[in-house]
């Protein structure tokens, strides 16, 4: 039969007992709390034994000075146990002894009781030495600090019966123990009112510390409901460990905002490339469709009708078959992108022969239009040595050619320059046409992006996909990119490449 299990719903170990009940400010406070009891524990326990051992060695000097004076005064001789005589003040006990032990006369206070002495005969009083010792109370109060020193005279008598060899000095330590306890009674006073201070002190202070905590909760929870624009407010100095942490989780939410808005942009772009495909597929097979059912209805009676049918078709085809092709050439070179091999087979050459190609191709299709052949930016022509895959570049001159001839009038100068520049190879087309804003600019990569959304199919216009393959070709060759231009100005479009070694 199975246990229950320790594990919650969600998969965290539950916590347990009375601290897994206190938050953050309420543990910080109980330890510091416990951490200052035990401080101010051992320091009252140090400074109450370093006192009573001070008032201790204060009670040993007395008795060490009155066993002194004591033991050189002459002593008439008596009978063990003798008269008892009384001091004058205080817990005080004085007797002397016989090389036996055998207490001859005592000196004590009318009040105060008399130690538990041991046994003190010569020996004893001899190995002792003259240094002080604790005895217990005969009546169990307060104990005794007791001196036995031998009385002058005493290591060269004979020992008799009746006489004097040792004297013994006692103190009471009542008066130790009563400031003893009277130091405690204050000391826990006054630690419990500095406890109750500091605790309150200490609760606002953790209070205050931990604010930065408490914004962080709310940024998260304003996150987890979906705003990622909340940051955590950035301390003064990010040297502490609630700075790094701030600065921390901002770079961590700027990383995620951004990749949620570029994930967003990538969606709206997908969505907008199968929009614009679907469009653009679907306009020449309507035509080849419209062609068909017109006959398969007997529309078109006359031989030249169909042949007319055949033509339409024919191109609509080879529109579609283009279409298709250049979707495929933008996958594959997306696939290069991420990692996989691309599609190209680099050999030297030089761009020079792709400028020439695309002035030939320039004069065929327009004859009547200006065009030349310069270095980057004017003058005469040079090198430029490339590693690249020739058809790819040639169709990249293709599409810039065609993008020339199809966005400006007939007759529209045209500069096709080459060379190098900045270490880089460069092949630019220039025109003068009507030029583009800076929004259009921004946008002429894209894919079916047209600037004249007005352009019929009809008329010529392409799908906008030019350039965008032509900006996917050059970035497969490690190269880039640019364009120039402004309304009414023209447009020039450089191709970069990296030299050939």
């Amino acid at each position: 039969m199975k246990g229950p299990s320790v594990r919650g719903r969600s998969g965290r170990l539950p916590l347990r007992g009375r601290g897994g009940r206190l938050s953050l400010r309420g543990r910080l406070l109980t330890i510091s709390v416990l951490l200052l009891v035990a401080a101010l524990l051992a320091s009252t326990a140090v400074l109450v034994t370093l006192l009573r051992r001070d008032l201790v060695h204060q009670v040993d000097d007395r008795l060490r000075t009155a066993a002194t004076v004591a033991a050189r005064v002459p002593v008439p001789s008596g009978v063990a146990g003798g008269p008892v005589e009384r001091a004058p003040s205080g817990d005080f006990y004085l007797a002397y002894l016989d090389a036996d032990g055998r207490v001859l006369r005592v000196v004590r206070s009318a009040e105060g009781s008399a130690p538990g002495l041991p046994a003190l005969d010569a020996a004893a009083v001899g190995a002792r030495g003259g240094r002080p010792f604790e005895a217990p109370s005969a009546d169990g109060g307060d104990a005794w600090r007791v001196i036995a020193e031998p009385t002058v005279g005493a290591a060269g008598e004979a020992p008799g019966e009746g006489t004097a060899h040792s004297v013994v000095v006692a103190g009471s330590l009542s008066q130790v123990g009563a400031t003893i306890r009277q130091l405690g009674v204050r000391v826990l006073v006054i630690d419990s009112l500095v406890l109750m201070l500091l605790g309150v002190v200490g609760w606002f202070a953790v209070r205050a510390g931990l604010r930065p905590l408490r914004r962080i909760e709310a940024t998260a929870a304003a996150i987890a409901g979906g705003d990622l624009t909340h940051r955590v407010p950035q301390p003064v100095s990010t040297r502490t460990e609630l700075g790094r942490l701030s600065a921390a989780l901002n770079g961590m939410l700027d990383r995620i905002e951004a990749g949620d808005a570029a994930r967003d942009a990538t969606e709206q772009r997908m969505r907008r490339f199968l929009a614009d495909a679907s469009h653009e597929l679907r306009t020449p097979l309507f035509g080849v469709k419209g062609f068909t059912e017109l006959y398969r209805m007997g529309g078109m009676p006359e031989r030249t009708d169909v042949d007319a049918a055949m033509g339409r078709i024919e191109r609509e085809a080879g529109r579609l078959v283009r279409l298709v092709e250049d979707l495929l050439l933008l996958a594959r070179l997306d696939e290069g992108a991420a990692g996989t091999d691309l599609p190209l087979r680099l050999t030297p050459m030089d761009l020079r022969t792709l400028a020439a190609d695309a002035l030939h191709d320039l004069r065929a299709l327009d004859p009547g239009r200006p065009v030349t052949l310069t270095g980057p930016g004017g003058g005469r022509p040079g090198g430029a040595p490339v590693l690249g895959d020739e058809a790819r570049l040639r169709q990249v001159t293709s599409n810039l050619v065609g993008n020339a001839i199809a966005h400006t009038a007939p007759g529209t100068p045209v500069r096709i320059g080459v060379g190098t520049e900045q270490g880089r190879a460069v092949l630019e087309l220039r025109d003068e046409g009507p030029g583009m804003s800076a929004e259009q600019a921004a946008r002429a990569f894209d894919r079916f992006y047209r600037a004249d959304s007005a352009r019929g199919r009809a008329e010529g216009g392409g799908a906008g996909l030019g350039l965008a393959i032509v900006d996917s070709l050059v970035s497969a060759h490690r190269g880039r990119v640019e364009i120039h231009t402004a309304p009414g100005a023209g447009a020039t479009v450089r191709v970069l490449l990296p030299l050939a070694p």
